[in-house]
């Protein structure tokens, strides 16, 4: 783990997004979302953060936060329990002048004293509805020598469908006009074909005019970074862009959810988002899986903590998953502690946590429409 301090701290977002994954978030948060086998969301990008020495870390919490409080505990995993700064969990209310925020502007600006009191220089912001295993210090190192008054990081993608399609009232993507590496519009839900400059709504700034921009913003009444801040004073702002070229998982919906999660099946894909630096997540302490005599497992992800007696193909499993005698699972994502039943038959499904196929049960979605089983639930 790197230890050096990158002049920086960190601003974690974790609502953001939510309500594209309504089935996911019903008692969690974007943020806290089963990713990859045995990690949460927010792990990605936090363990980015810590590996590139940003050790001040706060994360400003909407809703549904117990999940994610329970995941990141005092911050330990991640070396972030410290004296001074280290990780900092803010739920609305915390204090008098912190409510639930709609927007960054709203977020930031209930934390205001908390940033006037603070050391580092810049200011990294992120949301968590991307894995990637983001390299910080190449972003503030880029900000820095270019001079720019805020950095965008980008990739260059097509827009997901989902994005395309749904009337997004609350939760806006951004894409971005680019002369050289000079951000010269920002766009807003923008509706077009073919590879765009695709915001990751990750940012660094001065943190003295971060607080300034939030001062004017909130008393004016704006609520979003991105819209009511940045797109209207290019102008004004030196704002530059980041390109970001490797691997990158995001969601935007229960569809894109299960296409990336497959997608690391592919162990080039899984190479891609683990290369380099370490992700770090909470411990649980379990067994190794058990394969009992007779099972069959193809092209799988399993976690610890497994004990696999059936058939397992193009599948993902979480800690604890358990396939009793007979059961098939193919083209199935089973989070932590699911349990499918003797000669249960399940295809193209997403179970919760500790979700139950009763046995012989036979569950089939397909690849376009997956069958969601919610947690606790039995079927």
């Amino acid at each position: 783990m790197v230890n050096s301090n990158a002049d920086a701290l960190g601003i974690i977002f974790p609502n953001s997004y939510d309500s594209l994954v309504p089935e996911l978030v019903s008692e969690r948060l974007m943020a806290s979302i089963p990713f990859a086998g045995r990690y949460r969301m927010v792990d990605f990008i936090l363990s980015s953060m810590v590996n590139c020495g940003i050790d001040n870390v706060s994360i400003i919490v909407r809703k549904n936060y117990h999940s994610l409080m329970d995941h990141l505990g005092s911050g330990r995993e991640w070396d972030l329990t410290r004296k001074n700064g280290g990780l900092n969990i803010v739920p609305p209310f915390a204090e008098k002048n912190i409510k639930i925020y709609n927007g960054r502007v709203e977020a930031l600006a209930s934390i205001i004293p908390f940033l006037q009191d603070q050391k580092e220089k810049y200011v990294v912001m992120a949301d968590a509805n991307i894995a990637a295993n983001f390299d910080f210090r190449a972003l503030i190192d880029a900000h820095v020598a270019s001079g720019a008054d805020v950095t965008i990081a980008y990739t260059e993608d097509v827009l997901p469908e989902a994005e395309k399609e749904e009337d997004l009232s609350r939760d806006f993507f951004y894409t971005l006009k680019l002369d050289g590496t000079r951000v010269e519009k920002i766009y807003v839900n923008l509706k077009e074909d073919g590879p765009q400059n695709f915001s990751m709504n990750i940012y660094v700034i001065d943190r003295e005019l971060l607080i300034n921009q939030i001062h004017t913003a909130f008393v004016r009444g704006y609520v979003y970074f991105e819209r009511d801040i940045l797109a209207p004073r290019l102008d004004r702002f030196n704002v530059q862009a980041f390109k970001y070229e490797g691997y990158a998982a995001r969601i935007t919906n229960m569809r894109s959810y299960f296409e990336e999660n497959m997608k690391l099946l592919d162990d080039q894909n899984l190479d891609a988002l683990f290369e380099g630096n370490p992700i770090y997540t909470k411990i649980r302490d379990d067994n190794p899986t058990r394969y009992i005599n007779g099972s069959k497992g193809t092209n799988i992800l399993v976690a610890d903590g497994c004990v696999i007696e059936g058939e397992v193909e193009n599948s993902i499993l979480f800690r604890g998953v358990k396939v009793k005698k007979g059961a098939k699972v193919k083209n199935c994502i089973l989070m932590q502690d699911t349990e499918i039943g003797e000669n249960a038959n399940v295809e193209y499904v997403i179970t919760d946590k500790n979700a139950t196929i009763s046995a012989g049960k036979e569950i089939k979605g397909t690849d376009t429409f997956q069958v969601f089983v919610a947690k606790y639930q039995t079927v």
